[in-house]
């Protein structure tokens, strides 16, 4: 929908910010050999993995779907393996689509700019620069290629050497990263035909259907923030006496040290039964606590 190309937009503008500023403040090749490519491929790869497992990790869809499998109450839960597994790849698919948002725009953006492949592939040159000794060995000539990012390092008559290798690298780089966008918005597109080719509903059914699970996804929110706060609320009039917010409390309870001493410290979701569970520590004193009737009389006058 909608809302999933504004958000993918925010994903790729951010990235590219990022990129900037990471690249300007951070980014220094060592132009030595065997540490240049290293740490190009570093600033290549690492924060694309990153920004990857964060993409991951801030889809709900990724929770949903890996929230309780382990769990015993899920054996047998699952008539239809075939259907369970389709809908799971489609899941998986849809997830991994939306996490890669960012680590391939920072990839794009990256080669792009070049300076990160110039580090990393300047050793690697077949060219025969201008001003160098016929004579000199592949090790030196690796060594002289390694320094090239660094302009300061290198001597003036090979700076004509040097911008023609930096020329080309740059160009390798940018075509690269021309080729990852064209190849990622072709397959795009051909996802979202192949979708709506085999989609069994109608364009106009489609869009309600959105619609639906949007709406229903909101109200269940509400109901759930509700519902919880209420339950929650039985409990804490059973440990104090009172509805918070009250107004004109008449009474209100005085929990013993050993209730105080019951609802603190550390709690896990703890099962109960087959059926239930306990939330929280106030949870299974006050499904655990017969009611009594320790209560402080409230004098409505000051």
């Amino acid at each position: 929908g909608k809302e999933v190309v504004v958000a993918n937009a925010i994903i790729a503008i951010l990235t590219i910010g990022g990129q900037q500023l990471f690249s300007f403040f951070t980014f220094s090749c060592p132009c030595h050999v065997g540490q240049n490519l290293i740490y190009g491929l570093a600033f290549l790869g690492v924060p694309a993995l990153i920004l990857l497992l964060v993409g991951y990790a801030l889809n709900n869809q990724t929770w949903r779907l890996v929230t309780g499998k382990i769990s015993p109450l899920q054996e047998g839960t699952t008539p239809n393996r075939l259907l369970q597994c389709k809908l799971t790849c489609f899941v998986l698919c849809s997830i991994t689509g939306r996490a890669l948002v960012a680590p391939v725009t920072w990839l794009a953006v990256t080669l792009i700019n070049g300076s990160y492949y110039v580090c990393a592939m300047s050793e690697y040159v077949s060219v025969h620069y201008y001003g160098a000794n016929p004579n000199v060995t592949a090790s030196e000539r690796r060594r002289i290629l390694a320094e090239f990012p660094c302009s300061q390092l290198v001597p003036l008559e090979l700076t004509r050497a040097r911008d023609e290798v930096i020329l080309l690298l740059r160009y390798q780089s940018q075509v690269a990263g021309w080729l990852l966008i064209a190849v990622v918005v072709i397959t795009v597109f051909l996802s979202y035909c192949l979708a709506s080719c085999f989609s069994p509903l109608s364009f106009l059914h489609f869009r309600y259907w959105s619609s639906y699970v949007h709406n229903e996804q909101e109200l269940f929110d509400e109901a759930t923030d509700q519902h919880s706060r209420l339950y929650a609320m039985q409990h804490v009039k059973k440990f104090f006496g009172f509805v918070p917010g009250s107004e004109n409390v008449k009474e209100i309870r005085i929990p013993s040290l050993r209730e105080w001493q019951a609802i603190s410290g550390l709690a896990f979701l703890k099962r109960v039964d087959e059926e239930h569970y306990d939330y929280s520590l106030l949870h299974d004193w006050a499904l655990r606590e017969s009611e009594n009737r320790k209560y402080l009389k409230i004098d409505e006058d000051p």
